[in-house]
């Protein structure tokens, strides 16, 4: 895998943060708050903020997307500040990137909030599924940026260069040959990675149809990152998933079976996080992991009740959900963190959630509650049951009794008698012994 172009550097890179916002296409966070996530984005990175500053567009800039006297200015807050790093905000096309990049000079990195969450999830990717996701997105990204890479030798080549030079000879420089080498070397591996992921996505598709096959239901863990997905999902099933108090902790997903109230046994499968403005490029590259979540019986949505911006959060999930085209699966809300809500500094009230839980998944508090709803929700699924069940198929008895619910039970010579509700999955298998429902 490319190493995260960040961590390359023997001492923390010193950032100056940009933030752009577009006239009549503003974002679900403001200019000011999504400036402060990333911010955070960059602490997780370990990057140095010693500056920030934003501009307010009409239009695009098609040449450096902020305008030359912005440029300027924003030369000035870097001698200044000393930054060696700008972060917009924005994702920057090859060609703002080129042409910021002659305006600020060699000695100044450039990167876009999209890079960043690249190199983040690359730290964090544990796995050989979550390190092959995240190395074809970077590639995916990088292979249109790599012009930038090879300027100088362009230059070198005494305007010989691609494009014809100034003389329209045609002659190719060696700028334009080792680019030509890498584009190829790239396309080669994403096509590589493309073929491995999706026998990772096979392989993910029949254990979800063995899973299907067990009846044993599926709860996703959704949410913004850092809303205490792993917290919860620790607490509810007694694991030792990693926490940090950071942005994208946790990328591999995680699957850990729950035990509800009645006796019931589901699978509960934590995810990557979602973020706004969540790049497409990342969203495409997750596919075989982000399919636990469009395969699931119940969504479970964790939210950050003490953030301030928590109803943006919110939105943000629901807008990355219906971009993974996700079926009508019933969702529960949960308000996590909900025992800070009293404190002054927490304004946010969730007053129009009636229908949410509040829980604390650090303390424990409302977790009963919550494994309650859950039943309550996927009981509702079940499929009604009436059968007479032959005493040597006791198997049966048994899926009633662990993935279904049982009404009642009578004792007759013929077999044992049973009202109850199943997994629809197990129908089936229940079919040959069925009875009339009054």
């Amino acid at each position: 895998m490319p190493k995260p172009p960040l961590l390359t550097n023997a001492a923390p890179p010193r950032g100056f943060l940009f933030g752009v916002e577009i006239r009549d296409s503003r974002g679900v966070f403001s200019l000011e708050d999504s400036l402060l996530e990333l911010e955070r984005l960059c602490r997780t990175a370990g990057i140095d903020v010693v500056g920030k500053d934003m501009q307010r567009l009409h239009r695009v800039d098609s040449s450096t997307l902020i305008g030359s006297g912005k440029v300027r200015e924003l030369q000035r807050w870097l001698e200044e500040t000393g930054a060696n790093l700008v972060v917009f905000d924005e994702e920057l096309s090859p060609r703002h990137l080129r042409e910021l990049e002659k305006a600020l000079g060699e000695d100044i990195q450039l990167i876009d909030r999209t890079a960043l969450i690249l190199d983040i999830f690359s730290m964090h990717a544990r796995t050989r599924e979550g390190a092959l996701q995240v190395e074809l997105a970077q590639y995916e990204y990088r292979l249109p940026r790599l012009t930038r890479a090879w300027t100088h030798l362009a230059r070198q080549a005494g305007g010989a260069s691609g494009r014809g030079g100034t003389g329209g000879v045609g002659l190719r420089g060696p700028g334009e040959t080792q680019l030509e080498i890498d584009r190829r070397e790239i396309s080669k591996k994403i096509t590589r990675l493309t073929r491995e992921l999706e026998q990772v996505r096979q392989q993910r598709s029949r254990y979800r149809n063995r899973r299907k096959r067990s009846g044993i239901p599926v709860v996703a863990l959704v949410g913004y990152t850092n809303a205490g997905k792993s917290t919860l999902l620790n607490a509810l099933t007694r694991s030792d998933v990693l926490v940090a108090d950071q942005l994208f902790a946790t990328l591999d997903p995680t699957t850990r079976r729950l035990h509800l109230p009645g006796g019931r046994t589901v699978l509960l499968t934590d995810t990557v996080g979602f973020i706004q403005k969540l790049p497409a490029s990342l969203i495409a590259a997750f596919r075989a992991t982000l399919e636990e979540i469009t395969e699931a019986d119940l969504l479970l949505h964790v939210v950050d009740a003490s953030h301030p911006n928590a109803a943006e959060q919110m939105e943000a999930v629901h807008a990355t959900l219906r971009s993974l085209e996700t079926p009508d699966i019933p969702m529960v809300t949960v308000l996590n963190k909900s025992d800070l809500l009293g404190l002054p500094e927490f304004g946010w009230q969730p007053s129009a959630l009636p229908d949410s839980l509040r829980i604390s998944a650090l303390s424990g508090d409302g977790l009963e509650a919550l494994r309650v709803k859950l039943e309550d929700v996927l009981y509702r699924s079940l499929v009604p049951i009436r059968a007479l069940i032959p005493y040597q198929e006791g198997r049966l008895l048994d899926i009633l009794h662990t993935e279904g619910v049982v009404e009642s039970i009578i004792h007759q010579n013929k077999g044992i008698r049973v009202f109850g509700r199943i997994p629809p999955g197990r129908l089936g298998e229940f079919r040959s012994y069925l009875l009339p429902i009054d």
